[in-house]
């Protein structure tokens, strides 16, 4: 407890002094650092928008020149490899088994072409101005009527568990370490950019094929909105066709600790 030399109002006590205030002091550089951001942004604009719509198409035709870099470089690869090939089969020793066992290695890998029936799913997404066509559902929000990572995969799935001997989305062959991923409504597959409609084509039994697909839950899931919202949806069979063996790189990347 003070005593009463110490307390306020008496004559011999000075006045009291005001504490220092640090949030005061940061408050203010705050808003000085906010000034200059501004100052700085107005600068730079010069009255523009810097949020324009052409940095977006300059962004857009990056990736897309970079999609046709990669496929004529998978491209070059591809001719590279049929070089090593023919120079591979060149007598180098090995015995017939051993030359047996690397074709079947080569075949399961999907480096080698594959033909035989085929079967192609079309998947596309639906018009933008879609409504629910059947009674009982909610108007669409756009997310229902895009083509998702989801859908495609739950095909490439089913099409596997359906005995398929090889798979090509779009363009290009699929191996053990290939990955279905979309962005948006764009499809992302090893380093090449696709929009939709979105094409997976299969060789093996069509009939085989065609029953895993109608069993896949996921599909049958992704037919209600083919149904309700105009999700588009294509199965053909295609007779006799061949799928390119895959072209890309086979070296499995990963991540690393930063030392």
């Amino acid at each position: 407890m003070s005593n009463s030399a110490d307390s306020p109002g008496t004559g011999s006590s000075p006045a009291p002094k005001h504490r220092f205030r640090p949030v005061r002091v940061l408050t203010a550089a705050v808003f000085a650092l906010a000034g200059l951001i501004f100052f700085t942004s107005f600068n730079t604009a010069k009255g523009t928008n810097i949020r324009t719509d052409d940095s977006l198409l300059r962004l857009s035709d990056l990736i897309h020149e970079r999609s046709r870099e990669n496929g004529e470089l998978n491209e070059s690869n591809a001719a590279l490899r049929d070089d090593v090939d023919a120079l591979a089969e060149r007598d180098d020793g090995s015995t017939r088994a051993e030359d047996e066992k690397l074709a079947a290695l080569e075949k399961n890998a999907g480096t080698q072409k594959v033909s035989g029936e085929g079967l192609t799913v079309t998947l596309n997404d639906a018009p933008p101005d879609a409504t629910a066509k059947l009674p009982g559902y909610p108007e669409p929000q756009p997310d229902y009527l895009v083509i998702h990572q989801q859908d495609l995969q739950a095909v490439v799935n089913a099409l596997w568990q359906g005995g398929a001997k090889g798979i090509k989305v779009m363009d290009q062959r699929l191996i053990s370490t290939s990955a279905v991923r979309c962005v948006g409504n764009t499809l992302i597959l090893q380093g090449r950019v696709y929009s939709p409609p979105y094409k997976i084509t299969a060789v093996g039994d069509p009939e085989k094929l065609q029953k895993a697909l109608t069993a896949s839950p996921a599909i049958q899931n992704y037919m209600v909105y083919v149904n309700v919202y105009g999700l588009g949806w294509k199965v053909t069979e295609d007779g006799t066709v061949t799928l390119p063996g895959y072209s890309g790189t086979v070296d499995l990347r990963y991540a690393e600790p930063v030392e």
